[in-house]
Formats: C-alpha cells, sequence, structure tokens
C-alpha cells in the first residue's frame, strides 16, 4: 500500500514508518522539507503536494505539536490548536478534491478527549470541557469530513506512549534515578499509557480491520494511578520510592501544564479489547522491564 503521513518524523510517526517499511509498504512522509521518501508541505495548503493524494491508499494524520512544550502561554495554546486543526482541514480538503480517493484515513487524537474528572470512561463518554479535552474535539472534528466522502475513518484516542526515548517517560523515570523517585501530589490521579510497540501493533490491526472505524482508546488495559506506575518503576529500576512532591510545587513550577501530571481520568480501550486486540504489554511492570533492561 502506499501510505501518506502527516506528522511521520515524530516518536509515533516514526515507530510506524519503520513496521511499515518491515512489511514492504510504501511510506510518504509530509514534511516542511523535501528528501526521501518526503513531501513538502506547509500544513495550511495543497499546494504542491495535493495531487499525491490520488496515489495514496491510507492517510494517516499524526500532526500536532507536543503538549509537553513548556510554558503553555495563551500563544503556545493556539500553537498546539493550529498545528493540528489546519494540517487536518487541508488533508480533509486534498481528499476532497481527488479524483481517486484512499480508502482509509486514520486520525490520531488524545486520551484526553474524556477530561481530568469522572468515572471510568469509555469511547461512547462524552468529551470534557478543559482545555485538552476541547483541543481533542477540534483536532477530530477538522477531519470528520472526511467520512461523508465514503473514506473509512479510525479515530485513535492515544494515551502517552511509553518508550527508550519518551518524553513522559524520561521525565518520570529521571527523580527515580536520582533516588528521589515518590508520589508527586496524592499520587492517586490516573496515569493512562501504552507501550509503544501495542500503539503500532493496535494501529496496523485496526488498519487492516475493514470493519473497524470510529474511535478506538489506544490505552493499556490496566487502569493505573501514577503512584502505582512510580512504584513499579522504582522496583524495576531498584530504586527507593520515598520522596514526596506536594502538588502546590507542581504548579508554581509548570502552571498549567502541570495538569499533565497532577490530574488524570481512568480510561478503558472497551472497543479495542471488544475487536480480539491482544496486548503484548497490558501491565505496568512487564513494559517497564521491556523498557529498561
Amino acid at each position: 500500500m502506499n501510505i501518506m503521513i502527516s506528522g511521520g518524523s515524530g516518536l509515533l510517526g516514526t515507530a510506524l514508518t519503520r513496521s511499515l517499511l518491515t512489511d514492504g509498504h510504501r511510506v510518504f512522509i509530509l514534511s516542511r522539507h523535501a528528501g526521501e521518501n518526503r513531501i513538502q508541505w506547509d500544513g495550511r495548503t495543497t499546494a504542491g503536494w495535493g495531487h499525491l493524494i490520488n496515489e495514496m491508499d491510507v492517510v494517516i494524520h499524526l500532526a500536532g505539536q507536543s503538549t509537553s512544550a513548556w510554558p503553555w502561554t495563551a500563544a503556545r495554546k493556539r500553537s498546539f490548536e493550529d498545528s493540528r486543526i489546519l494540517p487536518g482541514r487541508v488533508l480533509a480538503q486534498a481528499i476532497q478534491e481527488a479524483t481517486r480517493r484512499p480508502s482509509l484515513f486514520v486520525q490520531v487524537s488524545g486520551i484526553n478527549h474524556y477530561g481530568v474528572y469522572g468515572s471510568l470512561a469509555d469511547e461512547a463518554t462524552l468529551p470534557g470541557d478543559d482545555f485538552l479535552a476541547q483541543l481533542t474535539v477540534k483536532w477530530e472534528d477538522a477531519t470528520k469530513p472526511v467520512e461523508h466522502l465514503g473514506v473509512r475513518r479510525l479515530v485513535l484516542r492515544t494515551s502517552p506512549v511509553l518508550a527508550k526515548n519518551s518524553i513522559i517517560l524520561k521525565l518520570i523515570a529521571l527523580p527515580v534515578q536520582l533516588f528521589f523517585g515518590g508520589r508527586i501530589g496524592s499520587g492517586e490521579q490516573a496515569f493512562p499509557w501504552i507501550h509503544v510497540q501495542d500503539w503500532v501493533n493496535a494501529t496496523r490491526y485496526l488498519m487492516s480491520n475493514e470493519n473497524s472505524h470510529g474511535a478506538y482508546n489506544l490505552i493499556a488495559p490496566t487502569q493505573t494511578s501514577l503512584a502505582d506506575f512510580t512504584k513499579v518503576l522504582a522496583g524495576v529500576l531498584h530504586r527507593p520510592y520515598w520522596f514526596p512532591v506536594p502538588a502546590f510545587l507542581m504548579r508554581n513550577v509548570l502552571g498549567e501544564m502541570s495538569v499533565l501530571i497532577l490530574e488524570g481520568r481512568f480510561c478503558q480501550p472497551k472497543r479495542l479489547l471488544e475487536s480480539g486486540y491482544k496486548f503484548q504489554f497490558p501491565g505496568p511492570r512487564e513494559a517497564l522491564i521491556d523498557l529498561f533492561t
């Protein structure tokens, strides 16, 4: 298959591209700079590349500035939105203008769609009203028009992805490695996660199943609090778990961005499990052993 990916140079895009290439697929990355298997675009117009949609079987929208960028100023929050919504709209426009449309569109979104408060969420849960939740709503809505063009659309609401080079794992692991690991805030807040290999496997599993469509939560099936996750990490690294970090300190340092660490709603991958997908790393211990040993 010919597969086009926006935002393909990031952690997820790189891992997915490697897997697809191994199986003989052709992958084309939409990038600001042209190169081998890279198509130049500005993420705002179809000029110079839109006609290539006619040759694609699958389009995957991964583009979006990481919300780990700090601090969350008003300008930064606009950048979070523009880097997701504008590329999504122009991808939908290119598909609308195509004479031969792809059979599948994969929209990657975030598990923050459900907000930071409430009971255990699944794909049927209504979106939250906080900034991150509404960001995912706008992100998903930008590409929804492709459904009316007869294109099968997957919406992958993704939790933070654990990989050896993922920022979130490095941030949590550093104090543990320095013997300062411990509870952050209450410690009871949900810590959503998925191993990068499960993310790739689940994405490809859903892509290959023509009956799969709509929203799927890409998150490990084990509901894990941040305290539980950090305790397991400390055990895997043979470090103590003893140094509490008060919530007010995190808020003073990170500002609004502290919600990424101090708040969190437990979610489940209900539709993914119902589809028959089997997780390679269902719990934090096996995931962390794989990444740190």
